[in-house]
């Protein structure tokens, strides 16, 4: 990759643009009368939330040594992607990069926001083709290449990233929201080495906090200020930011469920070595199988019946249902439906 200029790469309006400033989050008051914001007097939750994020920020720099002024906080991964889009890309004109089969919301967003999608199909297992990657790259323009590793929905974690965010000019989005379930090293140890680089984590899948949505975006301090910028001034919610707080304040629960999935993991693994209609079960690094199944809609069918719900994936990927890892009690149900389900053969 040639020498990386981020201003080359940022839409000129976004440049210009003066983000939202919230006075009284932006200085220190002792005992102050609140009177700025027309907010009620009464109420629990009756003040607007740090539009900085201060505090989760601070927490989070301790927690992954990385400076506060690195971490930008949305209300989801999701928001994240959107604001990236945004920011680099203009509409109508630049396009994305992304893997197929992937997230599908990279592809949403970048539609929403009329830039074309470019996908790479990937091989047989599920991996990046560097051949085509270096073809597609030299021959389409593309601002964003959003990998996702461990993938969505294929479990498995992407080989030499490194090589991809070397050999893309442009900005490279790293989602690791399955990475606590991997013993993948995480791209947050690449941000020193590369400028482009945006890795993004999220506290909905390991730390069992999805109903709070709140995603994390690490990346230069340049790139940070761009998406602090861009976001809306309260993006995340007072009561989000201190249930995401407290959780990582208790390590030891996380740790304790964190053991529990990998046991569920091994358990329904197993599990699935003695049931019929299963064909193949893909190896994952994160808390979900992808399984290909000899008649997938009737196994999907059935086990919908019984209120089983799973992720169909074909026929994206032919004959394959993605599904969740559960508590013991979920997993049992779902071996017993799937034991159940009657095989098909031609």
């Amino acid at each position: 990759m040639k020498q990386f200029t981020l201003n080359n790469f940022v839409r000129k309006n976004i440049l210009a643009l003066q983000p939202y400033i919230s006075f009284r989050d932006h200085n220190e008051f002792s005992n102050p009368v609140l009177l700025d914001a027309n907010e009620s007097p009464f109420g629990e939750c009756n003040r607007y939330p740090d539009s900085t994020q201060k505090k989760l920020k601070n927490k989070l720099s301790e927690f992954k040594n990385i400076s506060s002024n690195q971490i930008a906080v949305g209300n989801g991964s999701d928001e994240l992607i959107d604001l990236i889009i945004k920011i680099f890309c203009e509409p109508k004109k630049d396009s994305i990069l992304m893997m197929n089969p992937s997230f599908a919301m990279y592809g949403f967003y970048a539609t929403i926001n009329e830039n074309t999608v470019v996908k790479l199909d990937l091989d047989e297992d599920f991996q990046i083709k560097k051949e085509e990657f270096l073809k597609v790259t030299q021959n389409i323009q593309t601002k964003i290449f959003f990998l996702c590793s461990p993938n969505n929905p294929t479990g498995n974690s992407l080989e030499d990233i490194e090589f991809y965010i070397q050999n893309f000019d442009g900005i490279v989005v790293v989602d690791e929201a399955y990475i606590e379930f991997s013993d993948q090293k995480s791209s947050l140890e690449l941000l020193e080495k590369y400028s482009n680089l945006i890795v993004l984590q999220t506290f909905s899948k390991a730390w069992g906090m999805a109903g709070a949505r709140v995603g994390i975006a690490y990346a230069s301090e340049e790139i940070i200020k761009l998406i602090n910028t861009v976001k809306a001034p309260y993006n995340v919610n007072y009561l989000s930011q201190e249930l995401v707080l407290n959780v990582i304040d208790n390590k030891d629960q996380f740790n304790q469920n964190l053991n529990n999935i990998f046991e569920e993991r091994e358990w329904l693994k197993n599990e699935f070595q003695g049931i019929s209609c299963i064909t193949k079960v893909f190896p994952t690094h994160a808390n979900f199988f992808l399984i290909e199944f000899e008649d997938v809609e009737k196994v999907y069918e059935n086990l919908l019946d019984k209120e089983v719900l799973t992720s169909k994936r074909t026929p994206q990927i032919p004959n394959c249902i993605r599904i969740n890892i559960g508590n013991r009690d979920e997993n049992i149900l779902l071996i017993q439906a799937l034991k159940q389900c009657e095989t098909y053969k031609v």
